[in-house]
Parts: structure tokens; sequence; C-alpha cells
């Protein structure tokens, strides 16, 4: 069923109105700085030289929509705003700029180049074409992030460009905003904090001057999605939520501070709402609904956090459904963005967090074809699930698989003959995860010392990592799994200390939470252990009715049982 608000949003207008002259050094952007409010959407103000006003109107809602990442509509607006105007330069810059994905780090610069080409054939031609200095400043910019060299280069002197025209138009809030989404792509996808927080600094600044504008909002929860700064954009957070309404990215995007916090009703309640926005717009387009991918598998973890098992199994077995279908397809085994490699990361999560055995996902397994990204996550699950069962045979099969795909990944690292940023925190992952394999394997020898060992250099080699938003990017956290093997050893006090590292990287996650209650208990720790509980209680409040530590939480402690959540 359509939602309300979507359905509104489809159906109000437009609304273009002319601000206040915006200042800038020298004089006013323009003696008309026209705003659009697009509900749904937000608002922004952007002077620029468009004749017509439905040229001008189309623009403004392609640039909202970049700034919300909703890069094919951005796209169609700036198109629209082509036809409506063929000379205007800008609608030209802002569909180029739907090709580059800073923070993803992806760009099609072949796209890019295609849609400045449509404007003129070469950079002194299109820049010929723009009527004011601003827009040849911002053309200038652009015709960098397209040009020659390496992409890590461009990206670099790219961000130089936008850092230029945001000091000489100061009254620009878009400049400065493109200026901080550049600097947030200068880390080729892995988290730079001081270059983030920059980035955060300028976002907040355009935010108290247009607090409707969704790239004010949406570049300072990409600044701070950490656990250390996420409280600094939690206001951000909920004001996208009430403002992206037509934007599933937008709404998804809140909940990026929402998990770096622990706060999982909200995590779930933004997920739903994203998936819905995004379902209804896949309908009317007559595609099918989102059940893999990156709001799904939020999704499920939040629904595992809140210990609603049976509405996780649930999001599973619809990517599973999706999953067995496109294994067929040779091509479909792409690593990251593909249905298999979605469904591969998410099997792992609930298992990983559902812990035990005997749960019907295990049989859910599907292959996760020949490279070794998602075949890497796969072996690793099917040796942690071995372990839990007992299985040395199993396990031993499972890390042997998951070392060979290992070496592999390794060399084709080494082959590329050049640094690669996300590349190396994806090695540092596979060691992490590589350590935990051969720990659990020793454990089950009976070499407690050794797999303790190899535990402690698997938890320094993930503390090693940049952080990396979202669901734990090390799918078992190695101070976790260290936690719960000292735990077990019955050394309480620095199995506590292992679950609280493990809280500082995903705080108010329920299996670390658990792990410390029962290790205060077994401490002495009774106000540690008390608080603990209360806090896993309420986070579970709406739990599974059978969920297992459930009690145990609702009790203080009293009614612990063995097995119980792992």
């Amino acid at each position: 069923m359509t939602s309300i608000r979507t359905t509104l949003a489809g159906c109000m207008p437009l609304l273009v109105t002319v601000a206040a002259s915006a200042m800038v050094a020298g004089g006013p952007l323009s003696a008309q700085s026209p705003t659009l409010t697009a509900p749904g959407l937000g608002a922004l103000t952007m002077a620029t030289s468009a004749h017509s006003d439905s040229a001008q109107r189309a623009f403004l809602r392609g640039v909202l929509l970049l700034h919300l990442f909703e890069y094919d509509r951005a796209e169609a607006a700036f198109r629209a705003a082509e036809a409506a105007e063929p000379g205007f330069v800008m609608a030209y810059w802002g569909e180029a700029m739907t090709h580059t994905h800073p923070v993803w780090d992806q760009q099609d610069v072949a796209a890019g180049r295609a849609a400045l080409a449509r404007l003129a054939t070469t950079p002194a031609a299109r820049a010929a074409r723009a009527p004011t200095p601003r827009e040849r400043a911002y053309l200038a910019a652009v015709e960098i992030l397209y040009g020659k060299g390496p992409k890590a280069r461009r990206d670099t002197l790219y961000s130089r460009a936008m850092g230029r025209l945001a000091r000489a138009y100061p009254g620009d809030d878009q400049a400065h905003l493109f200026y901080a989404l550049s600097l947030l792509g200068l880390s080729q996808g892995v988290r730079v904090v001081p270059t983030y927080l920059r980035a955060a600094a300028i976002a907040e600044s355009a935010l108290a001057r247009e607090p409707h504008n969704p790239g004010a909002a949406h570049y300072l929860i990409h600044a701070v999605d950490d656990p250390e700064h996420a409280a600094r954009g939690l206001a951000a957070a909920r004001a996208l939520l009430a403002e992206a309404t037509d934007a599933g990215h937008g709404e998804h995007m809140s909940s990026h501070i929402f998990m770096a916090l622990g706060l999982w009703d909200d995590v779930v309640a933004a997920n739903e709402i994203a998936i819905r926005v995004v379902d209804e717009q896949a309908a009317a387009a007559g595609r099918p609904p989102a059940v893999c991918g990156h709001y799904p598998s939020w999704l499920e973890y939040g629904y595992l956090e809140q210990g609603r098992m049976g509405r996780a199994r649930a999001v599973l077995r619809g990517c599973y459904e999706r999953a067995l279908a496109a294994a067929k397809d040779p091509g479909s085994t792409d690593p990251d963005n593909s249905v298999v490699g979605s469904y591969t990361m998410m099997r792992a999560r609930y298992l990983v967090d559902v812990g035990g055995t005997g749960d019907e996902a295990e049989a859910w397994r599907v292959d996760p074809g020949p490279g070794p990204f998602a075949a890497l996550t796969d072996a690793f699950v099917r040796g942690l699930e071995a372990a839990r069962s007992g299985n040395e045979a199993a396990l031993h099969a499972a890390r042997a698989d998951y070392d060979s795909l290992a070496e592999e990944l390794a060399a084709r690292a080494a082959a590329a003959g050049r640094p690669d940023p996300a590349a190396a925190e994806f090695g540092k992952r596979t060691r992490t995860l590589g350590l935990e394999l051969r720990g659990l394997e020793r454990r089950a020898a009976g070499d407690d010392d050794g797999a303790v060992a190899d535990l402690e250099r698997a938890a320094a080699t993930e503390d090693s990592m940049a952080f990396a938003f979202g669901p734990p990017f090390v799918d078992q956290p190695a101070h976790e799994l260290l936690g719960e093997v000292l735990l077990a050893r019955g050394e309480s006090s620095r199995a506590a200390a292992e679950f609280r590292r493990a809280l500082r990287h995903a705080p108010r996650r329920t299996r670390s939470l658990l792990g410390l209650a029962r290790a205060s208990v077994a401490a002495g720790d009774t106000a540690a252990a008390a608080r603990t509980y209360r806090e896993l209680a309420a986070i579970w409040h709406a739990a599974d009715a059978g969920l297992p530590g459930l009690e145990e939480a609702r009790s203080g402690g009293t009614a612990n049982g063995p097995g119980s959540h792992g």
C-alpha cells in the first residue's frame, strides 16, 4: 500500500521562491537567489544563470536529489533542465556530477565526460559558454574531476578547486557542501577522521543557515557516523528522517547515526521506511522489491539487536529466495554489490548473532561463487558453525578453504601494484577473521593458551582498522569472541574488559552486553551486572518470547541458563 507521506509528497507542487540575496566577496550572488522547496526532498537556495523558471526549477530539484545520492533521479532532473534551456551551463555540470559518488569511491569517467561533451566538445569551449565567473569555477572543478590522471589525484585536485570556489563565494552554501563532500571522497572509501571532521564543520555551518537543506544534514551524518562522534549528528539524523521522505537513501542515512549509538528501534524504523520508499518507487517503475542489499542488511541487523529473531529470519529468507535464483546466473556473483554477495553477508550476520546450532538458516547456504570476497565470508561462517557444534573436521576444512582464499586475495592485491586503501582494510578484515578461525581450531584441539594468543592478535588487527560504519565489518567482533573464550576459561575480569572494548566499537551490541553481564556476575561485580542486564532488557523490550537470554536479562541474571545467546 502506498504510504500517505509519499503520496502527498508526489502531489504537492515544487515551490520556487526568491530568497534574500546571498552575499559573497564583492557583492551578492544574484539579485534573485531562488529557493526550491520540494516536499519529501527538502529545500535549498542556489543562484544560477538560468533564464527560464522551468530550467531553474528542474536544476534545483536535481541538486536536491544529488545531495541525497538519488543519482538516477538527479540525472533525469538535470536533463529536464537542459531540455528546457539547452544553453544552461549548470545543468550539464549537474548531470556530470551524478556520475561521481565520492563516499562510495565510485566514478564513471566516461559518462561524466559524455555529459560535459553535450555542452561543448572541449573544456575551453565549455568555459566560454559560462556567463559568470562563478559558473566557470564550477565547470573548471568538474573538468578536473573527469580529466587525466589516476582517480585519487583527480579527487585531490578537484577538492582543492572546490575549496577555492567556496572561499571565493562564501555565500554559496552549495559550493561549501560540495566541498565538504569532496573532502569525504579524499579517503578513497576509508575513513580519515581529521578530514571527516573538517567536512563535518562545513556541513554544520551550512545546516545552521539552511536547516532544510538535505545535503547539509546528509554530509554531516557521513562525517560523524562513528561511535566517538555520532552524537554530534543525532539532531541532523532526526531532521533528515523527517525531511527526506521521498528519498530512500536519505531515510536510510539517519540510521548511520542511530547504529553508531546503538539506538536499535530507530535503526529498524529508518530502514523499514527506506525500504518502503524504494519499493513504492520500484513498483511504479515495474521493478521487483528490495529484498537484498544495503537497506535489508541493516534492517536484518537491527531486528537481531532488538531480539526479534523471527523478523530477522524473514528478511533473510526473502533474500535467500532471491539469491537462489541469482546464483544460477554466472554474472550475479560480483563480490560486493550482487544479490549473492549481499545474501552471504546477511546470512553471516544472522548466524553469528543467533549463536548455537540448530537454526533453520544454517541450511540456507547459497554457493558464493568463485571470487574470494563473498567466499571468504562463507568459509568463515562454516568454520564458526563447526566450532560451535564441535565438528573439528569441518572446522579444519573451513579454515583450509579460508586460508586458500585469503592467499588468492593477497596475490590479487600484490598484482595490483598500487596502494588501495579499501583493499588494505579488507585485507585486515581477512587477517582478523583468519586469526579467529585459527584460535577456534586451537581451542577445539585443547590449546586454550594458543587460542587466546590468536584471538588477542585478531583483536589487535581489528583495532588497527579504520572505523567502518554499519553492522560489524568483522562479522564476529574479535574482542567479543575473545571475551567469550576468556569467560568460558573462568577469566571473568579479563573477559569483562574485552566485552567493554567490543562495546566501544559497537555500542549497545546485545551479544557483547550479555557477555559483559555474565562476566560481571562471575567477577562478583553485581552493580555492573545489574546495570548491564537492565540495559539489555530495555533493548529487548519487544524481543521474541523465546529469545535465549531474555529471561536472564529481565531477571537480572537469576534466570541464567546454559546455551543462552550462544
